[in-house]
């Protein structure tokens, strides 16, 4: 089954006194194209979940997401007591040294001294939650592989109704093809009955008859196009990272498409060929969203 280069995947964690939340949106593109936004504590990680990403999208422009959310209140800047302590015995011994008044509101004076508030530890990423966040990555990544592959059911439907549509138009453009022939020699000798005192040999003009129908005959052309409707089925029957040779298969199906055209002298045909060259233009823009 074909998939979709389209795609979105979210998941939510649950560590201690937070939450992990990945998301992941994917777009067409020729290439693998990994934009990152991954918080600071884990950031150390991010070579690893780049290849994780790389490894089960393979194409696409792809948008990575991953934020921690915590508990309110449980990340409070600590406050410096031992510093707290120094200001206030210092700031006490200055005002009695040099005889001011002490401050009326201890608590703001203090609070407000530099470095107080001040948050010195470094929080590191550990093992254990290294663990929780790389399954939040996991399942992320699974649920936009799903999601794409869903995408990708639906893209296989529709390219099989246009198959479909087209084969048939093909038929129905035998029944035209074969009465053209009587057509033309009816036209070239009524042409040539209105002409006065011209005289043909008719052997001859049969010959040229079969040299002019030879040139017109589409025969080829709707061998080779059925020959690549069917290994556009099969391409798609092989599984997801088809979607380049599927994109080769269409422009020679349209290679074939339009030399049918060229070679339709029926205002008929004409207009069967371009009912095959809509349905072919439906398929090749939305192959360019095929894995």
């Amino acid at each position: 089954m074909i998939q979709s280069m389209t795609g979105y995947g979210k998941a939510v964690v649950a560590y201690k006194d937070k939450k992990i939340n990945v998301e992941i949106k994917s777009l067409n593109s020729k290439q693998l194209d990994l934009q990152t936004r991954i918080a600071p504590l884990y950031r150390e990680k991010e070579m690893e979940i780049r290849q994780m990403v790389a490894a089960a999208v393979e194409r696409g422009k792809v948008d990575f997401s991953l934020w921690i959310e915590k508990e309110q209140g449980v990340d409070a800047t600590p406050v410096n007591g031992a510093l707290v302590e120094n200001y206030y015995r210092q700031l006490k011994t200055l005002a009695e040294r040099v005889g001011i008044p002490e401050p009326s509101d201890w608590m703001y004076t203090l609070t407000r001294m530099p470095d107080v508030l001040t948050k010195t530890e470094q929080e590191v990423l550990s093992d254990e939650e290294w663990t929780e966040g790389r399954k939040a990555v996991e399942q992320a990544i699974e649920a936009l592989v799903n999601f794409r592959k869903q995408e990708g059911a639906a893209l296989e439907r529709k390219f099989n109704e246009k198959v479909d549509n087209i084969e048939r138009l093909m038929a129905e453009i035998e029944p035209y093809e074969k009465s053209r022939v009587e057509k033309i020699r009816q036209r070239i000798v009524e042409g040539l009955q209105q002409i006065p005192g011209v005289d043909y040999d008719k052997n001859r003009l049969e010959q040229e008859l079969i040299y002019y129908i030879e040139k017109l005959d589409i025969s080829e052309e709707k061998q080779r196009l059925t020959n690549h409707l069917k290994y556009f089925r099969e391409t798609m029957a092989n599984g997801h990272g088809q979607g380049k040779k599927l994109g080769f298969i269409a422009q020679e199906m349209g290679r074939e498409i339009n030399t049918t055209g060229s070679k339709s002298n029926q205002a008929e045909m004409q207009n069967i060929v371009v009912q095959m060259k809509d349905e072919l233009e439906q398929i090749k823009e939305q192959v360019l969203n095929v894995l």
